[in-house]
């Protein structure tokens, strides 16, 4: 493995605001750069298990889109992404394109629409390469599926993290600059974590689940991942859409065109000039909140590396109580569950014995198999009693961090885990996760905005490993904020932004 800080003289490995130069100072034509992507595409990919299907063909067709964009005259922009490849994960559809969702019982599934989010980032002349592995039906923060599991370019003996995990090291490792993911209970910026890049998930109501997507409680939402603060703020414009119908979009303006548009996106990079952020108000927090579990020193070692970056920064950054404890956490487990068991699996209502008996035969995995028999067993009563449990919890937090603009904590308890680590039993599986994971859900329940920030490395064994720190948001629509505190930790201590595997 070669830890680079990003020489950035291959087009390759370019960031997607200096390929998107390249290309209109034209260095570089679409057409042309596929063709190299998607050669490391597959071989780097296929090393990391990065991707659940490739898509050449199409890639293709949307490098010569791209191209024709990008020559458009009349004083017509194109989008500032055409031409940047932006993998999608597969948990979201590609009409034409595979949707298996990580589980034997979608295999050989193709979809017959477009989401409405990866109908976004395509119009924007973006280049697909191919969906990313996630784990099955993104129920657990490890990409082990029963379809392939997704490696971290720093040591493909460990995991990539999850759901989102193929997305992951596809950026970590050079094969695309920015990618798609979304985060029921950590699915971005865990995998963010495990691989050394930075991962937002969006606010609740910030990206539509719409045209053909439900709300439902509002624990997942759409997000990117990518290697710098710049490309992070991109991918987040390009995919912030409201549209008629969405249950979270609150007053924020519906808009059918013009996502990733320079005239959009130039404000935003703005924005993220260092210098001009004013000092802030940041809470720390490194009391798990999620499970009981020991915090790894890297873990608590990046938190302070952070602090002091942001004390030398002028803000103000002060250790807090937490809102809330494992034992309230618990809240989560109904929802969660009730969410695996409404998966429409065609074996019969989740729990029936049919049902258990088909999705056994079938090679679904024992995680989702336990999570919907658990799922199956919760009372309308108990879930409602569940999702107002959760509706105090977050009026508790928001109340307790009104007089700050972020929280920071930790991402993980530990560096990146060996994949034979994972245990086998379900239950033994669940409770290892939530202790890997001891924060990231609570922005799930509580709908704000957060992200992975790639600001320490460890040593462990004689390999460097990643160690992100994360970035809560305080109140609804916190991404500006979020993006601002990362580009100035960004600014003054720069991550390795390319991983060889």
């Amino acid at each position: 493995m070669m830890v680079g800080a990003g020489t950035q003289e291959d087009p390759l490995d370019f960031s997607a605001l200096r390929l998107a130069r390249a290309y209109r100072d034209g260095e570089l034509t679409p057409s042309v750069h596929i063709e190299r992507v998607l050669e490391r595409a597959h071989e780097r990919g296929e090393k990391l298990g990065a991707f659940s299907c490739f898509a050449d063909d199409l890639s293709r067709r949307q490098a010569a889109r791209a191209e024709e964009m990008l020559r458009a005259g009349n004083g017509v922009k194109a989008p500032l992404l055409a031409g940047i490849p932006v993998p999608i994960k597969d948990l979201v559809e590609v009409e034409g394109l595979p949707f298996e969702a990580g589980s034997p019982a979608l295999a050989g599934n193709v979809s017959t629409h477009t989401d409405g989010v990866a109908q976004d980032i395509m119009d924007a002349g973006t280049l697909t390469i191919g969906k990313t592995t996630t784990s099955e039906f993104g129920m657990s923060v490890f990409s082990e599926s029963p379809l392939g599991a997704a490696r971290s370019p720093w040591d493909t003996r460990r995991t990539a993290g999850g759901s989102s995990g193929g997305a992951g090291a596809a950026v970590a490792s050079g094969i695309a600059p920015l990618a798609h993911g979304n985060d029921a209970g950590g699915s971005v910026r865990v995998p963010a974590a495990c691989n050394g890049v930075l991962g937002m998930v969006t606010s609740r109501g910030t990206v539509s689940s719409g045209p053909h997507g439900l709300d439902g409680p509002g624990l997942a939402r759409h997000g990117m991942l990518a290697r710098t603060v710049a490309d992070l703020a991109l991918g987040i414009d390009l995919i912030a859409h409201a549209r008629p119908g969405d249950a979270f979009a609150g007053t924020r303006s519906i808009r059918s065109a013009g996502c990733g548009a320079t005239s959009s996106v130039e404000s935003s990079l703005a924005a993220l000039d260092a210098r001009e952020v004013s000092p802030l108000r940041i809470g720390v927090l490194t009391s798990p909140m999620v499970a009981e579990v020991e915090l790894a020193a890297s873990s608590l070692e990046a938190v302070e590396r952070a602090r002091s970056l942001l004390d030398a920064l002028g803000h103000t950054v002060v250790e807090i109580p937490t809102p809330m404890t494992p034992e309230d956490w618990q809240t989560f487990m109904p929802v969660w569950a009730v969410g695996a068991a409404s998966l429409p699996l065609p074996f019969g209502p989740a729990g029936s014995v049919e049902a258990r008996v088909g999705e056994e035969a079938a090679g679904v995995g024992a995680l989702t198999r336990w999570l919907r028999s658990i799922g199956a067993g919760v009372t309308g009563v108990e879930y409602a009693a569940a999702l107002a449990r959760i509706q105090e919890l977050t009026r508790r937090m928001a109340e307790a961090w009104q007089g700050f603009e972020a929280i920071l904590t930790p991402v993980l308890s530990e560096p990146p885990v060996l994949a034979d680590r994972i245990p086998d039993d379900p239950h033994e599986d669940f409770d290892f996760q939530s202790r890997f994971t001891p924060f990231t859900s609570v922005w799930n329940m509580n709908g704000f905005a957060a992200m992975s920030v790639p600001i320490h490395r460890t040593v462990v064994e004689g390999v460097t490993l990643p160690v992100g720190v994360h970035l809560g948001g305080t109140r609804p629509g916190a991404e500006g904020v979020l993006l601002s505190i990362a580009a100035q930790l960004e600014a003054l201590d720069p991550w390795p932004t390319l991983i060889t595997p």
